[in-house]
């Protein structure tokens, strides 16, 4: 495309689009990207870039993939979309019946939305009608959430966060939660007395919490056995629970769900982001006959117009076929095993606070002599270099993270570890 193109759909851009999570008007200008294949992204200029984070870490395998394109196809041709309420359509059966085969612990039934914070916006409102059904009195109304969680930008999401950066201006509109510390390794303990502090003065409805990875709050890790622990409290005292596997599931920490590596269950578990490998949006709350159960008699008050969209189940679908092949497990496995042996080696570096992994994303910390996130104005410095060795990586703050495609190369990984190891030596 020649560069007069390039800077007219730059600038028809700036003329007409308010870009989310940036700051406006942005700092620069944004990349026209007309095409994708693969692990990379390219550009309307004909440059390239690599999608180290799966563009918001939606893409499972990689972007145009054929199968998936070939499978949206032909559903186009039969259905492209039906109400929801009173019909229903093979994709949308055939889904559920294999996202129930594939989840963890006992889930019985799955309810459709169209993206992250509407699979989890209806996970709360479950739980909470769940206990309203029971008894149109109940005290059972408070949630416990993660402090340094973030569920989604819907109102009941934000609440269910606790109030952080990323709802300050609307907290005055939010309702109250409870909140505990994460698990983290070593401070297992601390999190079970908070949890049953918050037991001892009320009683909540739910607790809701991001499986071992603390996703947009800065890629933080903590290992399973601790929130093994807040799961039995909670069973003991009828707390129902909640799984946010909106970024964590279909592979992102090694198995399809992070809660796999739980002994205990949740009752509610939250799709979406890699559910459809990248292509539709999507959303999934998954629950048990018990929750179900509890709505025999009553509504569940919730729905959207795009409630099992046809064209999405079939990417799902397709996606799903593509996880189930040995080879994408071996891939998974590999990017794992390779972002390990870099925190090996890097993870005392004297300008990291910390550098871990889990699965296929790999997180580092960057020293600052700012606080600590989302904010941080080495978010921009890093970004901006990263863009200068056409890798796409943007960073929470001070903290960078890497999650794939899981067809990326050993040798693009290399390329993404070699352009980090700069920044170690430029970065102040």
């Amino acid at each position: 495309m020649a560069k007069t193109a390039y800077a007219q759909l730059v600038e028809r851009d700036k003329e007409a689009i308010w870009h989310p999570y940036s700051r406006m008007p942005l700092v620069q200008d944004p990349i026209p990207i007309v095409r994708g294949k693969g692990m990379y992204l390219y550009a309307a200029d004909g440059s390239s870039y690599i999608d180290a984070i799966s563009s918001w870490w939606t893409n499972l395998h990689g972007h145009a993939h054929p199968y998936i394109v070939e499978r949206i196809r032909e559903q186009a041709t039969l259905l492209e979309h039906v109400i929801f309420a009173d019909f229903t359509h093979p994709g949308a059966i055939h889904l559920a019946e294999r996202l129930l085969k594939t989840l963890p612990g006992n889930m019985s039934k799955i309810f459709y939305s169209d993206n992250g914070s509407t699979a989890v916006e209806v996970a709360i409102k479950m739980a909470l009608q769940y206990w309203y059904n029971k008894n149109s009195a109940t005290k059972k109304v408070k949630i416990v959430c993660m402090k340094g969680s973030y569920h989604g930008d819907t109102f009941g999401t934000m609440s269910a966060a606790g109030r952080n950066e990323f709802n300050r201006p609307f907290w005055g509109h939010l309702f109250d939660v409870e909140s505990i510390d994460p698990p983290y390794r070593g401070r297992e303990e601390h999190s079970l007395v908070q949890l049953k502090e918050i037991l001892q003065r009320c009683s909540p409805a739910c607790c809701i919490f991001e499986p071992l990875v603390l996703g947009s709050g800065g890629m933080l890790m903590y290992p399973p056995e601790g929130l093994d622990a807040l799961i039995q409290l909670c069973r003991k005292h009828e707390v129902l629970t909640i799984a946010d596997e909106v970024m964590t599931g279909f592979g992102r920490t090694g198995p399809l769900f992070a809660c796999e590596s739980l002994k205990e269950s949740p009752d509610l578990i939250c799709l979406s982001k890699g559910i459809t490998g990248g292509f539709l949006p999507l959303g999934a709350t998954a629950c048990t006959a018990a929750i179900f159960d509890a709505f025999s008699a009553h509504t569940f008050l919730h729905g959207h117009s795009y409630t099992a969209n046809p064209l999405a189940c079939s990417a799902a679908l397709a996606s799903l076929d593509l996880l189930e092949r040995d080879e994408c497990t071996q891939a998974r496995n590999r990017i794992g095993e390779q972002h390990k042996a870099f925190c090996a080696v890097w993870q005392g570096h004297p300008q990291l606070n910390r550098c871990e992994s889990i699965g296929t994303i790999l997180a580092l910390e960057y020293r600052s002599e700012k606080i600590t996130s989302y904010c941080n104005p080495l978010s921009g410095q890093l970004y901006r270099h990263f863009l200068e060795q056409n890798i796409l990586l943007r960073p929470l703050g001070n903290v960078l993270y890497v999650m794939p495609p899981y067809c990326i190369t050993d040798e693009e990984l290399r390329r993404i570890y070699g352009a980090i190891i700069t920044t170690l030596e430029i970065i102040s």
